[in-house]
C-alpha cells in the first residue's frame, strides 16, 4: 500500500486525525495501565475475553497520553481493520514507516496495536522496537489467539499483562448511573443497588449489554457473543472438527456453573471420549468463556485427581445459553463471587483460590497467599440466622479448625452478622456489600 493511503486509514482512527468514540471510561484500568506506562520500561499487553472492552479501554489510553504528550506522539492501530491489504509483517513496518514519515511524532511515541494476532510475526517488530528503546507499546488481542501465557512466550517475559474482564458490580453502578463512594451513599440507595444486583446477576456485566435497555436484545447479545467466542476463539483457532460436541460441552458446563465436574463423569454423560472433553476444557478456559477452580489438597497429585468447580466468566452468558440457571440463585451467587475473586487477585501470582471439601461437606471459596491460608469463604442464599446455623456454619468451622485460618466469612444474599462459636467468630456479609468492598 502507498503510505498516503496508511495514513488516510489511520486518520479515522487516531486524535491526530478523525479519532473515535472512546465509550464509558474504566478508571481502574485505565488508571492500571497508565501507572505502567509511566513505571518500567515494559510493554503492556491486554487480554481477556472477547467483548470485555478491550478496544474501548485502548482507546481511552490513546486519548489520555495523546493530551499528555501530544496527539503526533501516539499511534493506534486496529488490525481488524478491512482496508489493510495484507496481515504480514511487512504491513506493520510500512504502517510505522508512514506514521514516523507524514506524523513526525517529536518524542518516543506510544504504538498501540490492537488485534495484534491478525499480523503474522507480529512480535519481532514489537521485540525489535522494544530493545531500541524506540517506543512505548501496548498489545492486545483475541483472547484465544493471545493470552498471557503466550505472550511471556512470544515477548520473553518483556511485558506486563493486564486482564480485562467484564463489569464487577461498581462499574455495572456506574454505566447506569448509580453513584457509590462510601457507606453512607450504600445505605442511602440500598433498595436501588439490590434491585441492580438482581439484573447483573441475570444479565451479566459485559459493557454492551449493561447499556442496553431491552431484555429481548441483551440474551440475543448474549447468545451471539457465545456462539462468536465458540467459533472464533475455539472452533477456528484449535481446528476443531466435532462442533456438536463442542457445542453440547459448552452447554452443559453453562448449565452446570457452580458445580463439581470430573472428565470421566461427563464422558459418561455425554457420551463424548474423556480425551475430548479434556482437549475441549482446556480450549473454552483458554478462550477465558468459562474457568476451573481446584479442590484444595495438600499434594498436587490428589489436587490434579479431584474434582474441578465450573464458573461462567458471565453469569449474563449462563443465563442465555444454559438451562433454567437464573432459577437457582445459590448457583449464581457462587458464581458472581468466583469471578470477583478471579478478577480482585487477577495480578497477584502468588494468591491461588480453591474449594475445600470435609467429610463431604464444602468450603466454596479458600483464599491461598503463598503457603499460608487466608480466608475461607462460603457463599449462600440464606436469609435468617437459624439457616447460617444449620447450613453452614460447621463446615466453615471444621475447614478452619483443620486448614488453622480463623479469618472465616458467609457471603449471604442481604444478611449482615457475626456468628461466635466454639471460640470462633463468622462474619456474615450481604454480597452487595462485599462486591462493592464496603465490608466493615
Amino acid at each position: 500500500m502507498r503510505k498516503e493511503e496508511i495514513i488516510s486509514i489511520l486518520s479515522d482512527w487516531n486524535f491526530w486525525g478523525k479519532g473515535l468514540d472512546t465509550g464509558r471510561e474504566r478508571g481502574n484500568y485505565l488508571n492500571k495501565v497508565l501507572s505502567f506506562l509511566e513505571g518500567v520500561e515494559k510493554i503492556i499487553s491486554i487480554y481477556g475475553v472477547r467483548r470485555s472492552g478491550k478496544s474501548f479501554l485502548l482507546r481511552q489510553v490513546a486519548r489520555k497520553i495523546s493530551e499528555r504528550i501530544g496527539r503526533n506522539n501516539v499511534l493506534y492501530v486496529n488490525f481488524e481493520e478491512v482496508r489493510f491489504s495484507s496481515n504480514s509483517v511487512n504491513t506493520l513496518i510500512d504502517i510505522y514507516d508512514a506514521y514516523r514519515e507524514f506524523i513526525r511524532p517529536n518524542r518516543k511515541p506510544l504504538l498501540i496495536l490492537d488485534e495484534v494476532q491478525e499480523i503474522g510475526g507480529w512480535e519481532r517488530f514489537v521485540r525489535s522496537l522494544h530493545e531500541r528503546n524506540e517506543a512505548r507499546i501496548v498489545v492486545s488481542g483475541s483472547s484465544a489467539k493471545l493470552m498471557s501465557e503466550e505472550l511471556a512466550t512470544l515477548l520473553s517475559g518483556r511485558d506486563i499483562p493486564v486482564e480485562v474482564f467484564p463489569l464487577s458490580f461498581s462499574e455495572f453502578l456506574e454505566f447506569k448511573g448509580v453513584e457509590v463512594r462510601k457507606i453512607e451513599d450504600a445505605v442511602i440507595k440500598r433498595r436501588e443497588i439490590i434491585q441492580r444486583l438482581r439484573e447483573y446477576i441475570e444479565f451479566g456485566g459485559f459493557p454492551e449489554v449493561a447499556l442496553e435497555n431491552s431484555e429481548e436484545r441483551r440474551r440475543a447479545i448474549l447468545k451471539r457473543y457465545f456462539e462468536t467466542i465458540l467459533v472464533k476463539d475455539v472452533e477456528r483457532r484449535f481446528k476443531v472438527r466435532e462442533r456438536e460436541s463442542l457445542e453440547f460441552l459448552a452447554n452443559f458446563y453453562m448449565t452446570n456453573i457452580s458445580s463439581p465436574i470430573t472428565y470421566s463423569r461427563i464422558s459418561k454423560l455425554l457420551n463424548i471420549p474423556k480425551k475430548t472433553i479434556e482437549r475441549f476444557s482446556s480450549y473454552l478456559a483458554t478462550s477465558r468463556v468459562l474457568f476451573f477452580i481446584k479442590r484444595f489438597s495438600q499434594t498436587l497429585k490428589e489436587q490434579e485427581k479431584a474434582a474441578r468447580k465450573v464458573y461462567s466468566i458471565d453469569t449474563g452468558i449462563s443465563n442465555a445459553v444454559g438451562f433454567k440457571i437464573f432459577e437457582n440463585y445459590g448457583k449464581a451467587i457462587e458464581n458472581i463471587v468466583a469471578v470477583e475473586l478471579i478478577r480482585r487477585y487477577s495480578t497477584l501470582p502468588t494468591v491461588k483460590i480453591y474449594y475445600f471439601k470435609i467429610d463431604e461437606k464444602e468450603v466454596d471459596f479458600i483464599l491461598m497467599d503463598g503457603l499460608e491460608i487466608k480466608q475461607l469463604i462460603q457463599v449462600s442464599y440464606i436469609s435468617s440466622m437459624n439457616e447460617a446455623e444449620k447450613r453452614e456454619v460447621e463446615a466453615l468451622l471444621r475447614a478452619g479448625e483443620k486448614l488453622k485460618c480463623n479469618n472465616l466469612t458467609i457471603i449471604t444474599w442481604d444478611l449482615e452478622d457475626e456468628i461466635i462459636k466454639e471460640g470462633r467468630s463468622i462474619k456474615l456479609t450481604p454480597l452487595w456489600k462485599w462486591l462493592l468492598n464496603l465490608s466493615t
